[in-house]
């Protein structure tokens, strides 16, 4: 794991990385982030396709009770779990044409301070979402995958430093 704080103007920059051998570490991986996450948190999770977004997000709605399968909303667009300690949505913007379909999706309404957001494809409902806490990037590297999370907010710097102490 590599850890590295960034100055940049008023914005400190927390990031950290790891190295996930198989869906197993991607899950369980997924799963100790999301011991670290508390309601109002925005991921962004970024990465190519098929590098393991969904499967990360299964660990992390893991973490919350959730065992059975977890879909890419791909087609729907948002898949809602709820728990006791907060609402989840899961979105894959991936199929999304034009950002302004978020709209009629009432995208708004999911963003609340009782909700945890993990999106996928952030960067086709740009200009609609909400800015992330943080990002979670999967990587393909070698034979497995790389996790890099970078805070991008306050409640983004304590998530990924909860979560590098957590799995140091």
């Amino acid at each position: 794991m590599s850890q590295s704080t960034t100055s940049q103007s008023t914005i400190s920059l927390l990031t950290t990385a790891v190295y996930l051998a198989d869906e197993a570490a991607t899950v369980a991986a997924g799963r100790a982030l999301g011991e670290c996450l508390t309601p109002g948190v925005v991921v962004y999770l970024d990465g190519v396709l098929g590098a393991g977004k969904t499967t990360f997000c299964r660990g992390v709605l893991s973490a919350f009770g959730h065992s059975g399968a977890v879909k890419s909303p791909t087609y729907t667009l948002v898949e809602p779990y709820a728990f006791s300690a907060a609402n989840i949505y899961h979105f894959d913007l991936y199929r999304l044409a034009d950002p302004e379909e978020l709209e009629y999706l009432g995208i708004r309404d999911y963003f609340s301070s009782d909700a945890i957001s993990l999106i996928e494809w952030p960067v086709r409902g740009e200009g609609f979402l909400p800015s992330a806490d943080f990002i979670a990037k999967v990587l393909p590297e070698g034979h497995g995958r790389r996790l890099e999370l970078i805070a991008l907010s306050k409640k983004g710097m304590s998530v990924v430093q909860t979560f590098t102490d957590k799995t140091g």
